[in-house]
């Protein structure tokens, strides 16, 4: 049964046998990944191994790796890429979120420490 990929891209696969990326490959283009694999070590045997090896390794490195569990929704899958692309995105996400608590926690601070929170409480005992 083949998992259906994700829409945003190329992952390498977390099943495949070396890095995962002829599976990656075989599940984004919907092949079967014997199929794939057969390819790359045709490609290895006739370019004498260094020119597809280093190709290999380069799609590793630049591939995102799969998630481990699905995105369930837009925002779930946003924040995966935003973090497997970039730390610094995720962190710059992680940064306006606390900016934006830290901004409703003042405005809940000036209400109650404002001097009609203070009437109010006076008036009422």
């Amino acid at each position: 049964m083949r998992i259906p990929r994700l829409k945003n891209g190329l992952y390498r696969s977390r099943h495949g046998v070396i890095l995962g990326v002829c599976k990656g490959l075989a599940d984004y283009f919907n092949f079967k990944t014997f199929w794939v694999r057969a390819l790359a070590v045709v490609a290895f045997i006739f370019t004498g191994f260094w020119p597809a090896g280093i190709l290999y390794l380069i799609m590793a490195l630049i591939m995102k790796p799969e998630p481990v569990l699905r995105p369930m929704d837009e925002a779930e899958e946003e924040f995966y890429h935003s973090y497997a692309d970039s730390r610094s995105m995720a962190l710059g996400r992680v940064k306006r979120t606390y900016e934006n608590m830290e901004r409703r926690l003042r405005r809940l601070e000036d209400a109650v420490t404002s001097s009609d929170f203070r009437w109010n409480q006076r008036a009422g005992s």
